[in-house]
Parts: C-alpha cells; structure tokens; sequence
C-alpha cells in the first residue's frame, strides 16, 4: 500500500459487521456497511456508485452517527467519482 491508499480500519470494521446484523438497519446503512467490510484489510476501493450514496448520506441531516461514520470511511476509498481519478 501506498500512502495514497486507504483501508477501512479495525473499528469501523467492526461497526459495520454491528450494522449487518442489525435487523433494524436500513438498506443504505446495510450497503455502506457491507463496502466498508469488503474493503477492510483488501486493496478493494469503493465503487463510484456507492460513492454517491455515502455523499447523500453524509449530507443528510437526518442520518444517524453510525451511517455517516461508514459513508465517511467508504467515501474516502473512492476509486473514481464523477469521472475523475485520484492524484497519484
């Protein structure tokens, strides 16, 4: 890894493995939950799409602590989001 690179850290690991079992959980949270994990300890990045979910749900006033702490950490391992790749 470089130090451009990022990884979903042990504790938002954790808080997104606490979401998936959270029947209670919505779809959103379910998703940002499941690219955070499949980017812990992986080279995985995220996805433009899912990128622009956690943009939403980072912007929404209404979301809860938790899902803008995984829509922060998935943001922040996007790939390529409007058409632009990161600065290497």
């Amino acid at each position: 890894m470089t130090a451009q690179d990022k990884a979903t850290s042990d504790r938002v690991a954790h808080l997104a493995a606490i979401v998936l079992k959270h029947s209670a959980a919505s779809k959103i949270e379910k998703e940002l939950a499941a690219s955070a994990l499949a980017q812990h300890h992986t080279t995985k990045h995220t996805g433009a799409a899912i990128g622009k979910i956690a943009a939403h749900v980072l912007s929404d006033a209404h979301a809860c602590a938790e899902a803008k702490e995984l829509a922060g950490s998935v943001l922040a391992q996007v790939r390529k989001l409007n058409g632009a790749s990161p600065q290497r």
